[in-house]
């Protein structure tokens, strides 16, 4: 076809140098011209869409130089995979608190048919979509298991399995317009403002609870290897009032969050 159109101009001028046909001549520079909107370039991971006078001929894929007939029209689909980050939204969890989610899908088009012609347009539709999918995923476990002792899935714990629910969700949705996403992950997860700080709180709380569990639990476990030592090496005899008041000073000393100051009594041991 470059042949063609290039004999067809070289036809044309020799015409309107020899001043013969003139019509002919511009018959030749028209058709030449018209031929002219049949080449297109494929780029690498690009793909053609044509459309002949309202019709799908197909779409060209393979990347290079072609000709096809001038009258169709034509439209560029990459193929090449794109990202974006959502940026974080406020959604409800399962037991209702407002959460901040924000997400990163990877995604690329795979069936330019439908993503031309199943839907308006095909990149504001994954960007909705994506939305719609976190919010359904987010009302499907709880931020964590503070509230829902028995949750075994939640958003801050059960990372991957999240992460394959969210893009299941969005693989589904995208379908329809021929989309394949390849990764889609959450980038944020935090309480939304209004709660952060009770939040915050609670699970401080909830830290100096075990912590000071975890105190106690072993506060026992040496007063009671204290005193059974005295007993086996008979150092001293306790009655059961003897044992309370050792018991008590014991656990003020090994519990307590500050250093005791010591008390020396100069008398007898009941004064």
């Amino acid at each position: 076809m470059i042949l063609f159109v290039l004999g067809l101009i070289i036809f044309a001028v020799a015409l309107f140098i020899q001043q013969i046909m003139i019509v002919v001549g511009i018959l030749s520079v028209v058709t030449a011209l018209i031929c002219l909107g049949g080449f297109f370039i494929v780029e690498p991971n690009k793909s053609m869409v044509m459309l002949l006078f309202g019709n799908y001929k197909g779409s060209v894929k393979a990347n290079g130089f072609y000709w096809v007939n001038p009258f169709m029209t034509k439209k560029k689909i990459s193929l090449r995979v794109r990202n974006f980050e959502n940026k974080p939204v406020k959604v409800n969890d399962k037991i209702g608190n407002p959460v901040m989610i924000g997400t990163i899908v990877v995604w690329q088009v795979e069936d330019t048919f439908k993503a031309t012609f199943d839907v308006d347009d095909y990149e504001n539709f994954v960007h909705l979509q994506s939305d719609a999918a976190i919010r359904k995923m987010a009302g499907l476990y709880p931020y964590d298991n503070f509230e829902a002792e028995g949750a075994e899935i939640t958003l801050r714990s059960g990372v991957e399995e999240v992460n394959h629910s969210l893009e299941k969700e969005i693989s589904d949705r995208l379908y329809h317009a021929g989309i394949k996403v390849i990764e889609a992950r959450i980038s944020h997860l935090a309480y939304s403002s209004e709660i952060a700080s009770a939040m915050l709180q609670r699970q401080q709380a909830t830290a100096i609870v075990a912590a000071r569990h975890k105190i106690v639990e072993g506060a026992v476990g040496m007063v009671e290897m204290a005193l059974a030592d005295l007993k086996m090496k008979d150092i001293i005899e306790f009655d059961d009032e003897k044992k309370a008041v050792m018991v008590s000073n014991l656990m003020v000393v090994l519990c307590s969050d500050k250093s005791a100051t010591p008390v020396l009594n100069v008398g007898t041991l009941n004064q």
